[in-house]
């Protein structure tokens, strides 16, 4: 009998990966999604999986509502992707982010307590926890200083994941996920900003690139390699914490610099700071600019993750470079923007 696995934030870049690799591994999927949001399936359509995941309404607010489908769908698997994930977005929805993203997962795991203790439960952890870094670089066992609501609800709902595998013998496994990518991340996302708008820049559709502080360093993967990782997890004899990461750090700037190459454009930067700018060499037109406006209240200014024990424990190693993942967007983007079919 195939294995059931439950999946919230099933719309997002995520839930999409780790749908189409279930599906391949031949389990039951059940797509969980809120519906008061504008639930777009345009992921799972771009994976060509749409009418294979069967989706259920659900809410990381509603108590009674996440105890319902857990019991309807008896699953042996749950993995909660579903938060309030867009970073400076807490900061204006502080409260709002909290319930969702910290005491959400409580809901979620009382839940699985009262219907059953045997579900293995994954959580979507974030290295946004580490914030103003301790250690470099960081793993499990690097102290956590979150600078940002989100960092800060992330935390709570990593720990009482904890709580519960420590107090109830429950099998909660989170994954400290370090920054993840792909052509399916969406477009408040700086990495997608910025290859969205440069496949429109280069089809003369925008002026340039508007960007906050482009020296914040963050150790980039891709979404599809991360998403093995947190099935590996899963299983796993007993429940634990793993860093997913790859090792590497690189700032915005170099971001912009690959993604600017393959989209055809060579960045000459001028100026610093507040006034960077960065001009196509070739054709000594502007393509970025920095706006001050869009800096985050409190940065996280530098990443880098030590995923020794999930390649130890798990076999887990990630398999596209930076170079190969930049790469894979500004393409995609271009594509999209080529057949005017860009998600917004």
């Amino acid at each position: 009998m195939a294995k059931r696995a439950l999946i919230t934030g099933v719309t997002g870049q995520d839930g999409a990966y780790l749908c189409k690799l279930l599906l391949e591994k031949g389990y039951k999927v059940y797509g969980a999604y809120r519906r008061s949001a504008s639930a777009d399936f345009g992921r799972l359509a771009e994976l060509g999986i749409e009418k294979e995941v069967e989706r259920v309404a659900f809410d990381l607010l509603e108590s009674t509502n996440i105890h319902r489908v857990v019991d309807k769908v008896q699953p042996d698997e749950i993995y909660n992707l579903a938060a309030q994930s867009f970073v400076t977005l807490s900061f204006e929805q502080p409260v709002y982010t909290g319930e969702a993203d910290a005491l959400g997962v409580t809901r979620f795991l009382e839940a699985i307590r009262m219907v059953n203790l045997q579900t293995k439960f994954y959580q979507a952890s974030t290295s946004e926890m580490f914030g103003m870094v301790q250690a470099t670089p960081q793993n499990e066992n690097t102290p956590f200083h979150p600078r940002s609501p989100y960092g800060v609800a992330k935390l709570y709902a990593h720990w009482i994941s904890v709580n519960y595998r420590e107090s109830y013998g429950m099998h909660c496994s989170s994954g400290i996920l370090f920054n993840h990518e792909s052509p399916l991340r969406g477009l408040e996302f700086v990495t997608r900003k910025i290859t969205s708008s440069l496949a429109r820049v280069k089809h003369g559709l925008q002026d340039y690139v508007e960007l906050g502080n482009t020296e914040a360093k963050r150790d980039w993967g891709f979404a599809g390699d991360y998403v093995e990782g947190m099935w590996r997890m899963v299983q796993q004899p007993e429940g634990d914490d793993y860093v997913l990461a790859t090792g590497e750090t690189h700032s915005v700037g170099e971001f912009v610099e690959l993604a600017a190459k393959h989209a055809g454009f060579e960045v000459d930067w001028r100026g610093s700071g507040d006034n960077l700018t960065g001009i196509d060499k070739k054709s000594g037109k502007t393509i970025l600019k920095t706006n001050p406006e869009l800096y985050r209240p409190a940065e996280v200014d530098f990443l880098l993750g030590d995923c020794t024990k999930a390649r130890e424990k798990l076999g887990w190693v990630p398999k596209v470079s930076f170079e190969e993942l930049v790469a894979m967007m500004v393409e995609a983007d271009l594509d999209k923007v080529s057949r005017g079919v860009l998600r917004t």
